[in-house]
């Protein structure tokens, strides 16, 4: 969702960190599954086979994504598409493969209302339908913090599958809740599973600042270097004489290919956090990220292959490895594959979406299974009851109807950059205008108004999740569009205090590299933005619109403001650093109020939701990084 940026740790913490990782590993830390203490370095059969079934980033949707557009067969055509039940099926289908890894590569959790609901327990109960070999911790598993995160591995620990978690470069307190006092630490850095009588290690790589900057890990919770800590692990597994390494990493497939680089010793990289889909999809309608696998070179110029498997339950990786007598990676091969299932639908002479005939839907059915880019098949029956059991709990609260939206309210982060196109008819040209996110300028105008004392409302770009299309307005819709548990806080800041993280918000993306959510919106709150300009210089004619007469005046320097947003920008994360002290100084009112009910609070008292007034935008003028005029 959002990202920032953490400074290296030192050579001596990182030294110390290896430490601790070799002695752990030597002292019974990493465990051996299947293969009884450790011993000698097993002799490698010439041509060795690891296949990898993996999935990422499933972020609590475990529902079908019903009647989305394929292109099958060169015609349109709606299908289910994805759905963790039919991933269960999938990985079912595949278990009799010899020398088969089933791995999860983060961000389980938040994103629909059985996260909310639930706080991952449906998450554990469905992956373990599936029995993942090893699990990795993505950033927003912390977005609730780390109790909520051990919560969800208790459940994920309940019953056979015991799916190890691991990660490298975290480093809990000890007596914090991922590492109780006196009881066994919930994060191991690495594993060694028994692979057909061959060793094969797994070690575990959480992205770092993103973590810390953009979810709520306690502060004594540490986020290492991702690269040293990485090849401290896998150095620790090749003194053990461990020749085949799979590094699962959640920070990003150019991240991954980097690392890839700078590291001797990995096989093979398993990866989430940037949601690519790797592979040829132009048949089906859908854009790649890059080659599936990818193969890249080591820091020993050894073939080390890359795989990640887009989003949401929605595809499917199936990694074939194969190793030379030297333990080197000789040939990856495999398949990142569609998850589709029936009803079939196209269109009619009228344009209408009908299903097709039993007997068409057969026969297409079959044509597919000659294509490996998707796999059609039914959800597993267990794994659908076990779903069936929290859905009931929440269909009555998802259906409710809130109100109805008179138009779309399109969602681009940054003014001139991509549309979300799932907003449909009337965002096509929303990437091309000065204003921006319809959507984040009203959930700031939300939040304005649930605040009594606020002068104006902040909200950070990539907070808001997902664009509102025109039409009936559901529990569901809000809690889509903000899916996490923020509260509502009210800072006391100075005009120059405000500018200050506004320009941080800008900062963030455009200097530091880190996400395009930080980019701010504000409701009572207007200005000018050349992103062209270095910072300091890309905000001017900040004005400031009274809640009692409307009108706009000039933002005083040295004047002081009430500003209402989300208690996790207020803490100063997502890059606005300038807000982080005055939270700390305790210059802040809590109003306890969620910001999702604020949301839907606002929709239903104004009734038919609609765009702002465009006077009313926070972005008036924008110039875009390249120096292009915005209309």
């Amino acid at each position: 969702m959002k990202q920032s940026t953490l400074a290296f740790p030192t050579i001596q913490r990182l030294t110390t960190m290896a430490a601790l990782v070799l002695g752990a590993l030597f002292l019974g830390g990493c465990a051996t599954e299947g293969a009884g203490p450790v011993q000698a370095p097993s002799n490698a059969p010439a041509a060795f086979e690891l296949t990898i079934a993996h999935i990422n980033d499933h972020h609590s949707q475990l529902d079908a994504f019903a009647a989305t557009e394929l292109v099958l067969d060169g015609v349109p055509t709606q299908v289910e598409l994805g759905g963790f039940a039919r991933q269960t099926s999938l990985f079912k289908s595949v278990a009799g493969t010899p020398n088969l890894l089933k791995l999860h590569a983060g961000d389980a959790m938040t994103g629909s209302l059985y996260y909310t609901f639930f706080k991952g327990k449906a998450d554990a109960r469905m992956m373990n339908t599936i029995c993942f070999d090893a699990f990795i911790p993505g950033n927003h598993e912390f977005d609730d913090g780390d109790a909520t995160l051990k919560a969800f591995l208790d459940e994920l620990a309940q019953g056979p599958c015991q799916t190890p978690t691991l990660s490298a470069n975290i480093v809990p307190q000890p007596g914090t809740p991922l590492a109780p006092a006196g009881g066994k630490p919930y994060l191991q850095p690495s594993i060694v599973k028994d692979i057909g009588g061959v060793r094969v290690g797994l070690v575990g790589i959480t992205i770092a600042g993103k973590t810390r900057a953009s979810s709520r890990p306690l502060a004594s919770t540490q986020f290492l270097d991702e690269t040293r800590s990485a090849q401290a692990a896998i150095d620790a597994l090749t003194a053990q004489g461990v020749r085949h390494i799979v590094l699962m990493t959640h920070h990003g497939y150019e991240a991954d290919l980097a690392l890839a680089a700078q590291l001797t010793g990995v096989d093979v990289i398993i990866g989430g956090d940037s949601h690519t889909l790797l592979g040829d999809f132009k048949a089906l309608g859908l854009p790649s990220g890059g080659r599936y696998p990818t193969v890249a070179r080591n820091a020993a110029g050894e073939r080390v292959c890359i795989g990640q498997a887009w989003e949401y339950g929605k595809a499917f990786g199936l990694m074939n490895v194969r190793f030379d007598a030297q333990g080197r990676v000789s040939q990856c091969s495999g398949q990142a594959s569609l998850v589709i299932g029936e009803p079939f639908k196209r269109k009619d002479a009228a344009g209408a979406w009908q299903p097709l005939p039993a007997a068409e839907a057969a026969a297409l059915q079959a044509r597919l299974a000659a294509n490996p880019a998707v796999r059609v098949l039914a959800p597993d029956p267990a794994a659908a009851q076990t779903l069936a059991g929290f859905a009931s709990q929440v269909a009555t609260e998802k259906a409710r109807t809130i109100g109805t939206a008179s138009e779309p309210l399109c969602l681009v982060r940054v003014p001139g950059e991509r549309a979300d196109p799932r907003a449909g008819a009337g965002c096509e040209a929303a990437s091309s205008l000065a204003r921006g996110s319809d959507v984040a300028q009203v959930v700031a105008e939300a939040f304005l108004r649930g605040s009594r004392r606020a002068d104006f409302a902040l909200q950070n770009a990539g907070g808001v999740r997902v664009p509102v299309p025109a039409g009936t307005l559901s529990m569901n819709t809000a809690f889509t569009v903000l899916p996490y548990t923020n509260v509502l806080v009210e800072l006391d800041l100075t005009g120059a205090e405000v500018l200050a993280a506004l320009e941080d918000g800008v900062a963030n993306h455009l200097d530091l590299g880190q996400s395009n959510g930080s980019h701010p919106y504000a409701a009572g709150l207007r200005w000018d933005l050349d992103m062209s300009q270095p910072k300091g210089r890309r905000f001017s004619n900040v004005q400031v619109r009274s809640k009692t007469t409307g009108a706009w005046t000039t933002l005083g320097p040295a004047k002081t403001y009430v500003m209402v947003t989300n208690d996790f920008v207020a803490a100063g994360r997502d890059g606005y650093a300038t807000l982080g002290p005055v939270y700390a100084a305790g210059r802040y009112v809590n109003t306890y109020l969620l910001y999702t009910q604020t949301f839907v609070d606002y929709l239903t008292a104004t009734g038919p939701l609609a765009r702002p007034s465009r006077a009313d935008y926070s972005h008036q003028k924008v110039i875009t990084r390249g120096g292009v005029a915005l209309p």
